[in-house]
């Protein structure tokens, strides 16, 4: 009976932050700080932990960071204007806003707002234009970090049958379209996928971002499949993933834990972008 292997962002980010340290300190000297700020809206807990992440990786690294806090009741026109101040900042190389904006904001507008050059989440049409024709340029973060995860662990991809289920804007089309990069063979499962577990026992490697607590089986995967499990759930108290750990480790080569998997790359890739944008301001 094997156990999977554990894949861990962890680690791997660690190692990361430690490279990105030399490589803020070389722009530092060369009188460029990279700098990234971040708009919460309103009081949401998850938000505020998250961007308590955020700030908390940048000073690690040495990027400067600005916290921009506004109550839930801001207007999105006051909202882009936010936007349009930092976009003309030059203290400033990436902008981000944290998900989700209250009901009478529009997300896309927000988004598209900001200057492409800026968009370190890469959420920006434009980025995601370039995302799909292979151009370099912003890429989303989670989707980013877990490729970066599989090649660091010198997973092949090329050929490789990959089945990502969900398909926000966010995770599931852009990690299947990287992949789809790499050259792997892409299949994407959803919610009015018919026969989905007779598409995820297919699978050489399985993405899963659907955000529903051990949604994935022993049964739903393949003899030594590679899962990477993107869900983050809390239940009775604990953060649990979409796959169900402890049932899936028995069957597949590499499994990626909650917490400790993908969640620690999300947060490297958007530090790695941010030093990008800085080098190409510099």
């Amino acid at each position: 009976m094997m156990t999977a292997q554990l894949l861990s962002g962890k680690e791997l980010a660690t190692k990361k932050r430690e490279q990105m340290k030399e490589k803020v300190k070389d722009l530092v000297e060369q009188h460029v700080t990279p700098g990234l700020a971040v708009i919460l809206i309103g009081e949401n807990p998850a938000s505020q932990t998250y961007v308590r992440a955020k700030q908390k990786a940048c000073a690690d690294v040495g990027i400067y960071s600005r916290l921009i806090e506004r109550p839930e009741s801001i207007s999105e026109e006051e909202l882009l204007q936010e936007i349009d101040q930092l976009n003309d900042d030059p203290a400033i190389d990436g902008i981000l806003v944290q998900l989700p904006l209250p009901n009478h904001i529009t997300e896309q507008a927000v988004i598209e707002r900001i200057a492409p050059e800026k968009d370190v989440d890469g959420f920006h049409p434009i980025s995601i234009g370039k995302m799909m024709t292979g151009e370099e340029t912003f890429l989303p973060c989670t989707p980013y970090g877990v490729v970066e995860m599989l090649k660091e662990a010198k997973l092949p991809l090329e050929g490789q049958h990959v089945v990502v289920i969900g398909r926000s804007n966010i995770v599931g089309k852009p990690v299947g379209q990287l992949l789809l990069n790499e050259n792997a063979t892409v299949t994407y499962c959803h919610s009015r996928t018919k026969d989905m577990r007779g598409l995820t026992t297919q699978a050489d490697i399985l993405i899963v971002a659907v955000g529903r607590p051990k949604f994935i089986k022993v049964d739903d995967v393949k003899d030594g499949a590679i899962v990477v499990d993107v869900g983050i759930n809390r239940v009775d108290g604990k953060l649990c993933g979409d796959v169900d750990f402890d049932d899936v480790k028995e069957k597949a080569s590499y499994l990626t834990p909650v917490p400790g998997g993908v969640g620690p790359m999300t947060i490297t890739m958007l530090l790695e972008n941010t030093i990008q944008s800085a080098q190409q301001r510099k």
